[in-house]
């Protein structure tokens, strides 16, 4: 997906099992203290510039590149709402399904009820967005590359798309593309080795606070 906005990048890899997002040096580019965030060395005016946050991050680019993200102000709009209604609503709500599934310390099955009834209402929504049109806005943009990720992370979720096939046709489209398979591909081998049943990995992973 980076590729395909033609920018030189390097990655540096942020443990955040090892609590490296805590780290100052991190911190001065993403207050929140997550993933992802970017340092752009040849920012505005010439200087570099830190950015945290996908969707800032994702219009920053499109700005910059003048790539999946339109000039004029109603074609950005339509891209803007289907990009923050990721950030607001597929984005956290996956994350949630996710984490009650597959890493709550206990099963809680209203959690788990609430997230995957919550999901389904979300798969609804993009399903009849898709009725009439191949991408979330007038063309492949933004938004579709914020959502694509967790969209296609479905089953893992615990969802079936099998009543959804608008979305289904949508996956298949921009799962072909070859920029979005080589930035889904991207395997951080370190991270298949976190033993998430350690308790200091879950420590710094989960339920933090103010520090």
């Amino acid at each position: 997906m980076l590729e395909e906005c033609a920018l030189p990048y390097a990655t540096i890899p942020v443990n955040i099992s090892k609590g490296d997002q805590f780290k100052p040096q991190f911190l001065a580019i993403s207050p929140n203290n997550r993933i992802p965030a970017i340092v752009d060395h040849d920012g505005p005016g010439g200087k570099p510039i830190a950015i945290f946050e996908s969707g800032a991050i994702l219009q920053y680019l499109g700005r910059k590149t003048g790539k999946f993200y339109p000039q004029d102000e109603r074609g950005r709009v339509e891209v803007d709402q289907w990009l923050f209604w990721q950030m607001a609503n597929l984005g956290p709500k996956a994350g949630e399904a996710n984490h009650f599934r597959h890493y709550a310390a206990e099963r809680l099955p209203y959690a788990v009820e609430r997230f995957s009834n919550e999901m389904n209402r979300l798969y609804g929504v993009i399903d009849k967005r898709l009725e009439d049109r191949e991408f979330l806005a007038r063309a492949y943009s933004i938004a579709d590359i914020a959502c694509i990720g967790w969209a296609s992370r479905a089953e893992r979720h615990g969802h079936d798309l099998s009543r959804f096939p608008n979305v289904r046709r949508w996956l298949k489209t921009v799962l072909a593309r070859p920029a979005v398979k080589r930035g889904l591909s991207v395997k951080v081998e370190a991270a298949f080795h976190v033993d998430m049943t350690d308790p200091q990995v879950r420590a710094v992973l989960f339920n933090q606070r103010a520090r």
